[in-house]
């Protein structure tokens, strides 16, 4: 990209100017829905649109840019925020463009990992949720939007300076201990997690996601459910071998009051079968 932001302000300053990017087949989605009066819903757009993290973030940064004063309560639950926007404004005033594909066709590679990130999201989203509801959590929907939003700043950087990204990627497979937040402190100048940060509060993101994504609140079993997922769906994106798996499983134990072993069973790191005494 020419003229790249060169600090972290720079970056906040231009992804709140900047629109953000969603997938394909959202857009294709959507579309049908808009088409076929007698599946379109709140219940059905909001379906397409959690599977989705950047096109989540576009709704939930439009109703805060547009919120009336007599709103009382922030909106996190998609379905409920559509209601209170109304479909038809939806569809006019939160166009599904630009698309991820078109703005990183000329970086296919990027577009893969992008890819990839997104589909680690859903993983992440889909953990966190399923243990809201074993705690039951009465707004598990929350946990599962912001768990899905966990790695946005990493998605939008991928669509907006790959290759810096694709920068990070190759430091860390050729040092497998580099940490994410040093590598990328060394190539941007600042973490990525203090950019998502940043983007979430000039966004005026709801309050209460702030709190759910920030590990400053990590003794609130909320907020520990969606960090303990994402580190769930990073540690184990290719395969349940990594390193940090075990203390994954001890700390998501902790959190559902099971033992590690259990753990690992419910989440798919080993087949039920493993499980069973021999004889």
């Amino acid at each position: 990209m020419a003229d790249q932001p060169q600090d972290l302000q720079g970056w906040v300053a231009f992804l709140c100017q900047a629109e953000i990017p969603v997938l394909k087949h959202t857009a294709r989605d959507l579309a049908r829905l808009q088409e076929d009066e007698d599946k379109l819903s709140a219940r059905a757009i909001a379906s397409v649109v959690i599977m989705d993290p950047m096109m989540t973030a576009r709704l939930l940064r439009y109703l805060q840019e547009h919120k009336r004063k007599s709103q009382v309560h922030e909106l996190v639950q998609i379905e409920s925020a559509l209601m209170m926007l109304g479909l038809t404004t939806f569809f006019n005033a939160v166009p599904a463009r630009p698309q991820v594909e078109e703005v990183l066709q000329p970086h296919l590679a990027a577009l893969t990992h992008l890819l990839r990130l997104v589909h680690r999201a859903h993983r992440a989203a889909r953990y966190a949720f399923d243990w809201a509801l074993l705690l039951h959590d009465l707004h598990a929907e929350e946990v599962r939007v912001a768990a899905l939003l966990h790695d946005l700043a990493d998605m939008l950087m991928w669509c907006y300076a790959p290759q810096d990204m694709l920068k990070i990627q190759r430091m860390q497979e050729q040092d497998k201990a580099l940490r994410s937040h040093t590598v990328q402190e060394q190539v941007f100048g600042f973490k990525l997690a203090d950019l998502q940060v940043a983007l979430a509060q000039e966004w005026q993101l709801p309050d209460l996601l702030l709190k759910l994504m920030d590990s400053a609140y990590a003794q609130h079993a909320r907020v520990s459910n969606v960090l303990f997922a994402a580190n769930l769906a990073r540690h184990s994106s290719h395969g349940w071998d990594d390193a940090a798996l075990p203390d994954d499983y001890k700390d998501i134990g902790g959190l559902l009051r099971m033992e590690p072993e259990k753990v690992m069973l419910m989440v798919g790191a080993v087949e039920p079968e493993a499980n069973q005494p021999s004889g």
